[in-house]
């Protein structure tokens, strides 16, 4: 399994427009961070978690053109789907299943609909909508007719139910705040959490980096990933250093293999 981070940033990117802090201004290359997405490719088949407005930057960053297989999506805000409009191009290789519950599905239909229409007109992009729900497995099948499982599962954003994912060892949970108890059976033995943390300072709606830690240690993955993080957060290089050694703050382009 290999995943990569195409994004590790939260809803406005960082650097923020506007923003001169150090975070913002740093020429650390590991402080510019894309709207929150990831790559999970394993036994030959390719899924995108979550689409954000800043998904064509990223095709452009990976400089690699193949095919995309499915795209789980954990929730209907716009820095999670966004970029469903981008998928164009990788339309050339197959109809692309966009997974979604069915709030969320309902929310792309109305945002997007000449994408959902039963008669489509020319270069709209092949994406159709597969609803899921939480705790039930649902499986990803690649061009070849290789499947790979997904299991979703509940997290909170705030007061809003969104999904997390699980693909084998791996778990992906983004815009989390609190979690219910049987959400914690789905990740145990995880080799690899990609998990976010917002910024040092407590959120409404999302996770401190004092409560990602908690976190941490109730998942118990050998390996955790931080995401989704704003310039609040402090400069990449001063804060890594400070976790502990099996946690690290995610960057965009960061690929982590399991053989």
């Amino acid at each position: 399994m290999k995943v990569t981070v195409l994004g590790s940033g939260t809803s406005t990117g960082v650097p923020q427009v506007g923003c001169t802090c150090q975070v913002c201004t740093s020429t650390d290359p590991h402080d510019n961070r894309l709207r929150c997405s990831g790559l999970v490719e394993t036994e030959g088949v390719r899924i995108l978690i979550d689409c954000g407005p800043d998904f064509r930057q990223q095709s452009i960053r990976m400089n690699t053109f193949l095919p995309i297989d499915g795209v789980l999506i954990t929730h209907e805000h716009y820095d999670h789907v966004g970029g469903l409009d981008d998928l164009r191009p990788f339309c050339r290789f197959r109809d692309i299943p966009v997974y979604a519950e069915g709030y969320t599905a309902e929310r792309l239909q109305k945002r997007m609909p000449y994408c959902f229409v039963e008669h489509t007109y020319p270069g709209v992009p092949s994406i159709p909508l597969s609803v899921i729900e939480p705790y039930k497995t649902f499986q990803v099948t690649n061009l070849s007719g290789k499947s790979v499982e997904v299991i979703p599962f509940r997290v909170m954003h705030g007061k809003l139910p969104i999904m997390g994912y699980r693909i084998g060892n791996m778990a992906w949970i983004t815009d989390m705040l609190t979690m219910p108890d049987e959400s914690y059976d789905v990740l145990k033995g995880l080799d690899y959490l990609f998990m976010n943390a917002l910024r040092i300072e407590p959120h409404w709606t999302h996770q401190s980096l004092s409560e990602a830690l908690e976190q941490v240690v109730r998942i118990g993955a050998k390996e955790t990933y931080f995401i989704h993080m704003s310039h609040q957060m402090g400069l990449h290089a001063e804060v890594d250093k400070q976790l502990p050694e099996h946690v690290h703050l995610a960057y965009d382009g960061l690929m982590v293999i399991n053989e």
